[in-house]
């Protein structure tokens, strides 16, 4: 099976579960294909809405269901959520349009944002336009990227392969560092709550 064979019967399901879970890369990865043909930009956008829309309301209601109590026994996210309290007391809306740019405590903020008891329909106007400016945004920046390489390269279909390569494995090592790191941190909880327990 062929690489447009792969991306014509998986490439939105991937890209919907992909922005589901984690972010940018893999819709760069969508909007340099839709240049080469393989996809739809727009659908590709749309699945990409849909997916960092759909991720981003289920943070938020765990967050309201977890509540406070859930944060404070893990004190390695306080500096994060700390950061993200602080900026949501100060910038409601602004974080909530902008959280997806934010590096560093993107993740976590649509979980401190419901456990703050924000109003559901408050944070889904906010996040549908957050998650919509957001698609188009990055979903352009890989169409762009496409064109750029294209203008740089010549004809990119004897190149895309090496091309996309190299993005992919920019996003398997973004993604392994994210889960690398949630695993050193879950390990450092482990081990501090023996401490706290063994004095």
């Amino acid at each position: 099976m062929d690489l447009q064979q792969l991306v014509l019967d998986y490439g939105y399901l991937a890209l919907f579960i992909g922005t589901f879970l984690e972010g940018e890369t893999i819709l760069i990865i969508a909007g340099f294909l839709a240049h080469s043909g393989y996809l739809e930009l727009s659908l590709a956008i749309l699945a990409a809405f849909l997916g960092t829309f759909a991720g981003d309301q289920t943070w938020f209601f765990l967050g309201r269901s977890k509540g406070i109590a859930f944060l404070e026994k893990r004190p390695l996210w306080h500096s994060k959520t700390d950061k993200v309290f602080d900026l949501l007391h100060r910038h409601p809306i602004k974080v909530i349009l902008g959280f997806r740019f934010l590096y560093g405590v993107r993740n976590v903020t649509p979980f401190v944002i419901g456990a703050s008891r924000m109003s559901p329909a408050k944070f889904f106007g906010l996040n549908f336009l957050g998650a919509l400016v957001w698609a188009i945004t990055f979903g352009v920046v890989g169409y762009q990227f496409g064109a750029a390489a294209e203008s740089m390269l010549g004809e990119i279909q004897q190149y895309e392969m090496h091309v996309l390569l190299v993005l992919v494995v920019i996003a398997g090592l973004l993604f392994w560092r994210s889960t690398h790191k949630a695993k050193q941190a879950r390990i450092k909880e482990e081990a501090s709550e023996q401490d706290s327990q063994n004095p």
